[in-house]
């Protein structure tokens, strides 16, 4: 089971931030053989949800409030560490975001761009596909929304 940490921007340690930046550039940039700008700006608006295994953060999210990032709450970046996929800790840390969204901002509908190849995982959660598909930064995405 995760350790699950949710804090706003000024609240991060320098350490969680840096390890943040990593676990992101990890997977979203080497992995996923992207070249793109993670370091975004959008960071100090976002909610940051961390999943912490031993001590290591291993998975994590940031969640928006409406109108933040999209008209409706939203989720995005939704990142685990390769070597810990095996576990479900997806899951984990989506329904510690969901829940998150719901406790500190108190609205229930979110919206996610998910990678198509995910469309299962987030279905599971409740979401449903929204609009046509689209390329972001050269990947196939979906919106999705959860009521």
């Amino acid at each position: 089971m995760l350790n699950i940490k949710v804090k706003n921007y000024n609240e991060l340690t320098l350490d969680e931030l840096h390890d943040i930046f990593q676990l992101r550039s990890e997977v979203f940039v080497v992995e996923q053989d992207c070249v793109y700008q993670d370091i975004d700006g959008k960071d100090r608006k976002a909610l940051h949800i961390m999943g912490f295994k031993d001590n290591n953060l291993i998975a994590y999210t940031r969640a928006f409030q409406p109108n933040d990032y999209f008209e409706m709450a939203s989720i995005g970046r939704v990142v685990v560490s390769a070597s810990e996929r095996d576990h479900k800790y997806g899951y984990d840390i989506m329904k510690a975001s969901i829940k998150a969204i719901e406790d500190r901002f108190r609205v229930k509908i979110i919206k996610v761009s998910a990678q198509t190849y995910l469309k299962r995982f987030y279905n599971n959660l409740g979401f449903k596909e929204v609009g046509e598909g689209y390329l972001e930064d050269g990947i196939p995405h979906i919106g999705m929304i959860r009521n």
